[in-house]
């Protein structure tokens, strides 16, 4: 049996036109990837990213424009049985940013025994391209960030 799982992820940029980015120890992996998480079971794409953007970043934020979603197959990194479809939003901030910033690509400590551990990060316009991310549906997204903004 054939399973999906949808994923909703915000693109926000600050007032030096950086971008913001996640980086996640998940599982025993290191991944770059954008702010967001998994659509639950009764819930709308455009709540679920308000929903994981305060969960994760305590930020409430407006969704401003679609971005993109996945138009081919993807398998999960995490699991070969569910096939991901990614759904990106432009967002803005309607409160204070007020998450903690890591100073460096992973720069969080990882307690003993933790199977995730994550924090933000500011990528500058310049630095910022499909290989500032990790997963493979980010990197097309990556492109047309550039492209588009």
């Amino acid at each position: 049996m054939s399973k999906f799982t949808v994923r909703v992820y915000g693109i926000m940029f600050n007032e030096q036109k950086q971008v913001l980015v996640s980086d996640e120890y998940i599982r025993g992996g290191y991944y770059t990837k954008f702010p967001g998480g998994g659509l639950e079971f009764g819930e709308g794409t455009l709540e679920c990213m308000v929903r994981e953007w305060k969960e994760e970043l305590n930020q409430d934020i407006e969704v401003v424009e679609h971005i993109y979603t996945t138009d081919f197959f993807q398998i999960s990194a995490f699991d070969d049985v569910n096939q991901i479809i990614s759904i990106y939003y432009l967002v803005r901030p309607l409160s204070p940013f007020t998450a903690t910033v890591l100073e460096k690509p992973f720069g969080f400590e990882i307690p003993e025994g933790a199977t995730q551990v994550e924090g933000v990060r500011w990528v500058d316009w310049d630095a910022f391209s499909a290989e500032a991310v990790t997963l493979p549906i980010d990197k097309v997204l990556a492109d047309i960030v550039k492209r588009k903004y």
